[in-house]
């Protein structure tokens, strides 16, 4: 009976406790990933319209096969697109949404995610001045940085990162039908 008390009996207890944990994470898992995931389409909603305050919606554009583009958004009333695409910065992923109008000009981009080095890198990503950079900018073809686009003064890495998921964008919207 000893070794029952001093060697099973606390393995038992530990494996009950982490049973009761793990059911513990997995409902409360199970609770909150719906409203996790519906807040964070609603951001990506509000940031598309904040792109486009002209369009009265949004529809998904299906068939798009570009490297690191996650969806296409065609408006409904015809004003534009917003594409949101990745490229690796200095610190990780930088994900940009890019608003391009029928006319195939950039109407304006906005950096939705990123883990730039603060104070250096995040001034890229994080800068409204650097994204209007590219309003006006035509979508016909890639860019080219400190050609079409200049880079950010001392984040070189971060510049080439929003520069690519641009890139990318454009490569996206030159496949929309």
């Amino acid at each position: 009976m000893s070794n029952w008390n001093k060697i099973f009996k606390p393995i038992v207890v530990l494996c009950v406790i982490c049973i009761v944990v793990t059911g513990a994470l997995a409902a409360t898992n199970s609770v909150t990933a719906p409203i996790i995931e519906a807040a964070t389409l609603a951001a990506q909603e509000a940031a598309r319209t904040e792109l486009l305050p002209d369009a009265q919606g949004f529809e998904k554009v299906e068939g798009i096969d570009v490297a690191n583009v996650s969806d296409v958004y065609r408006t409904t009333n015809d004003v534009g697109v917003v594409i949101t695409s990745s490229a690796k910065g200095y610190g990780g992923d930088v994900v940009v949404m890019t608003a391009i109008t029928p006319d195939g000009t950039i109407k304006q981009i906005k950096v939705t995610e990123q883990s730039e080095t603060k104070g250096i890198g995040s001034n890229v990503v994080s800068t409204p001045s650097y994204w209007e950079r590219y309003e006006g900018v035509s979508a016909g073809q890639a860019l080219v940085l400190n050609q079409d686009i200049d880079a950010y003064s001392g984040a070189t890495i971060s510049s080439k990162a929003v520069l690519s998921a641009v890139n990318s964008a454009i490569e996206a919207y030159n496949q929309i039908p």
